[in-house]
């Protein structure tokens, strides 16, 4: 990165704060919404608290922002996830540099006991779930409101506790089929289509590839506690069933391996997917996470082919012209700043050299096309502050000193 374009990246980045420089109030009729750590304040609190982290100043700012996402009553019922309610918060609080973790204390010991108790909850449901041989939705394991999300944020906070370790059990379970003997269906197989509704194109539901909602959240949640030497009975089998089912379903082009966002019952029976190239190779449900996922998987269960495999996957997808092509915004969840942060993730980590010029290659379009107010919301997930939070990581070529990325379990 030269000087300069250090220099233009912190320009656009002082840009992005002052557009987000003070909360809003919540709607009057969904006081809840500062909760979400997708949509709301709990979000863009996160790139509040990265900036006083890693630049220092006032902790004025970032306080403010969390005062208004913990205002109000937080939900901890069995709907809420890593990114609202009660999870979303706590996560929020995790990021709090040492000499500011006091002023949260007695909220993040409260917090915590209630997700806890969530945690719990959300357990035996899915195992009596399991038990009734019943399709799942996403809500119950995905990264963005299920048991993965609430795994997520346990590994950063009591990686050793009986709560994790019985997400951990849960997500074993999930990859087991639910019909014995045959050709039964993955036990992550939802019910319902891609839209979380029913639909004539997904009759009897579909399977999900993707970071965001499908099985690749399973196996990176798995990679990370792996890492850190968190296991239970049955772990590294799961992880090596879902790269398996991530090699059954794997398509190769010209341009390198792709995989499907989502497969249908006709589409499993036949034996391939109902389209016949890639789509963009994001973060929620392209290349990109699926491909990050497969990298932890070979690094943490010590298969050099098999990290090396999904490392050729990233670096392929993410220089073919035609797939980033698809790309037409500067987004987290399906845009330049999902796909440059996972990036930069994946280069710390690559047995593949070519990997290590991909951060400054994709930072330079992501800087290129970053406009403050350009995307329609202001949120983490797909608005300005997961943009400007990727962008803090550009223009100082560092990681993030809070861990913030940790929600999308690329770290």
């Amino acid at each position: 990165m030269t000087a300069p374009a250090a220099t233009a990246a912190a320009a656009i980045l002082k840009q992005y704060i002052a557009q987000l420089a003070e909360p809003a109030p919540p709607p009057p009729d969904e006081p809840w919404a500062v909760q979400s750590l997708a949509d709301g304040t709990a979000g863009i609190s996160l790139l509040h608290v990265e900036m006083a982290s890693r630049y220092g100043g006032s902790w004025l700012p970032a306080h403010r922002w969390i005062t208004a996402a913990a205002a109000g009553h937080i939900s901890a019922a069995d709907t809420t996830g890593l990114f609202l309610g009660a999870p979303a918060v706590g996560f929020l609080l995790t990021t709090v540099p040492p000499p500011h973790q006091h002023l949260y204390e007695p909220a993040q010991k409260t917090l915590h006991r209630h997700i806890t108790d969530l945690a719990h909850r959300r357990v035996d449901a899915a195992l009596t779930r399991i038990r009734k041989r019943d399709l799942p939705t996403f809500a119950e394991y995905d990264l963005f409101y299920g048991l993965t999300g609430i795994g997520a944020y346990l590994l950063r906070t009591d990686p050793e506790g009986l709560d994790l370790e019985r997400v951990l059990r849960y997500l074993v379970a999930l990859t087991r089929p639910l019909a014995p003997g045959g050709r039964g269906l993955p036990g992550w197989w939802v019910r319902h289509d891609p839209a979380r509704g029913e639909s004539p194109r997904f009759p009897g539901g579909h399977g999900n590839f993707g970071a965001a909602h499908g099985i690749t959240g399973p196996l990176l949640l798995l990679a990370q506690a792996l890492r850190r030497g968190i296991t239970v009975s049955g772990h590294e089998d799961a992880m090596w069933a879902i790269c398996a089912h991530l090699e059954a379903w794997c398509q190769y082009g010209p341009t390198g391996p792709w995989w499907p966002e989502h497969i249908s019952r006709r589409d499993l029976d036949r034996g391939r997917p109902h389209h016949d190239t890639p789509t963009r190779p994001s973060w929620c449900y392209g290349t990109t996470g699926i491909a990050r996922a497969g990298q932890l998987a070979g690094l943490t269960l010590h298969s050099p082919a098999l990290q090396e495999f999904y490392e050729d996957a990233l670096y392929r997808a993410l220089t073919d012209p035609a797939q980033l092509a698809h790309i037409t915004d500067t987004g987290l969840c399906h845009g330049w700043a999902g796909v440059y942060q996972t990036a930069v993730r994946a280069a710390a980590d690559a047995l593949d050299p070519r990997l290590q010029a991909l951060p400054d290659r994709l930072g330079g379009i992501l800087a290129a096309q970053a406009r403050p107010g350009s995307l329609p919301v202001a949120g983490l997930i797909n608005g300005d502050a997961g943009t400007a939070l990727a962008l803090t990581t550009y223009a100082s070529q560092q990681a993030p000193t809070t861990g913030w990325d940790a929600c999308l379990l690329i770290n």
